[in-house]
């Protein structure tokens, strides 16, 4: 097994029967590496933007360190309007998905909701996690989100092509 080293790239993935969705390959890889090889994804809410965010069980010790970190630091400002707990359920709210060996996971109808999920996910790395994108909501983004708007509709363009040509085939 090699050395998680974070999530980079970009994927499109269009929802599947029953409800599920396809973690892409790479983001798979990543997924499994950052948990010494157990297929589980970890998903929750975006906190400032209408989308969600993936990772690995290795960032869980990491978020225990940035809870303290983060009362260490509103201790030291005096900030006493910070709270240990609503900051807690902010960082462990995310819910501990299995996925098969072919990337295939349940979303649960709350994530749904929340992240606005509608017939296919955008997923686009940011290091530590990835973001997972209804492009519909991404397309809402300012210019600041330009380069992964322009390869969302890239790559949803050449899954709709794939498709077609899949069920032109038959």
């Amino acid at each position: 097994m090699s050395a998680f080293e974070g999530y980079n790239g970009q994927a499109f993935s269009p929802s599947g029967d029953k409800g599920r969705f396809v973690l892409p390959p790479a983001f798979r890889k990543a997924v499994k590496e950052s948990g010494e090889g157990a297929k589980t994804l970890c998903l929750a809410v975006h906190d400032r933007f209408d989308c969600l965010i993936g990772f690995g069980l290795s960032r869980i010790p990491e978020l225990h360190a940035k809870l303290d970190k983060e009362e260490e630091r509103a201790i030291q400002m005096k900030d006493f309007d910070w709270g240990r707990d609503v900051r807690a359920q902010q960082l462990f709210g995310f819910e501990q998905l299995p996925f098969d060996d072919s990337g295939r996971f349940v979303m649960p109808d709350h994530l749904r909701d929340l992240g606005n999920v509608g017939d296919g996910l955008y997923f686009h790395g940011a290091g530590d996690f990835f973001f997972i994108w209804n492009p519909e909501e991404l397309a809402r983004m300012d210019r600041s989100f330009r380069g992964a708007q322009v390869t969302c509709k890239k790559l949803m363009a050449e899954a709709e092509a794939k498709a077609k040509a899949k069920g032109g085939k038959k």
